[in-house]
């Protein structure tokens, strides 16, 4: 992807408005043409397709970037980086799997953000786990959810929800909640001085119920997902449905322990279940995606 070189970049000495200006004047492409554009990229490594494909979600990426604003670097740096998730993204962007470009993408952009953060912050150390990370960005909703916002060190009762919700130990959640709260560059740390207009660095972090892709994942096609999705879940029996639903499709998956006592089977055998509904799903998605393309081009 040589061709990547001569993309806008920020800078501060651009200057951020500058730089959202430049990426403006690259048109978002159509359905069609972006199919038939990351064909080319998929097939020929075209790498003007890949371009092309790039530079008309630029402003997505800025978007998802302007999300982590409250952790102290350089909003120049963030958007790099979201630039380089994009750009893994197009990489390996398959048209084939009825999804737009912008729908994939986001995943790639925010795993991006989120590791240069990590890398960044002292507080995290290299060797994090999968669900430290998640404490990390989520402690903050976490606290809100048990009413304890404003708390310093937690109780020990709102300490065993978190770790509960978020599936980790108790002694993670009150050493990250110690960390957050002060230390290396406490994120309660005010910002301003204007008496009750002062809010804290916590404030401007990435609220992740906000639709981060905005004007870019058109209504109608996340609808269209959705009843795809509805009408997929009809290959799988009762059982495979819920526990699919309980593992894969909230935003906090119940374990596989709490199944397997609802069951009564063992977690290896809820495990399984999972795994082989997760496997009829797909591919009855992939089959009523296909059979809508047919209808379209019909």
């Amino acid at each position: 992807m040589s061709s990547y070189a001569n993309l806008p970049a920020p800078s501060p000495e651009q200057g951020l408005n500058r730089y959202l200006q430049e990426i403006r004047k690259f048109p978002m492409l159509e359905p069609e043409e972006e199919y038939m554009l990351a064909k080319r990229w998929a097939d020929h490594q075209d790498p003007q397709a890949a371009h092309r494909m790039v530079t008309s979600h630029l402003r997505l990426a800025a978007k998802i970037a302007m999300g982590y604003r409250g952790y102290g670097l350089p909003q120049a740096e963030v958007i790099s980086e979201a630039n380089v998730g994009l750009m893994q993204a197009v990489k390996r962007f398959d048209p084939e799997k009825g999804f737009r470009l912008a729908t994939y993408a986001m995943w790639w952009i925010r795993a991006s953000i989120q590791e240069y953060i990590l890398r960044s912050w002292s507080l995290v150390k290299l060797g994090t786990t999968s669900a430290q990370k998640k404490l990390f960005f989520n402690l903050r909703k976490a606290k809100a959810k048990v009413g304890a916002l404003e708390e310093g060190d937690l109780r020990p009762e709102n300490v065993a929800q978190i770790a509960h919700d978020l599936n980790v130990s108790e002694g993670e959640v009150v050493d990250m909640n110690r960390r957050l709260s002060g230390g290396d560059a406490s994120l309660n740390a005010m910002v301003g001085s204007d008496g009750d207009s002062a809010t804290q660095w916590q404030d401007w972090l990435e609220d992740e119920d906000a639709d981060q892709a905005g004007d870019y994942a058109e209504r109608d096609e996340l609808e269209a997902r959705r009843s795809l999705l509805s009408r997929a879940m009809d290959v799988l029996n009762e059982r495979e449905r819920e526990i699919l639903t309980q593992r894969r499709l909230q935003d906090q998956p119940v374990t596989l322990e709490d199944l397997s006592d609802r069951f009564g089977v063992s977690r290896e055998r809820i495990r399984q279940i999972e795994v082989r509904a997760f496997e009829k799903l797909q591919k009855r998605m992939r089959q009523l995606a296909e059979e809508k393309g047919m209808l379209e081009t019909a």
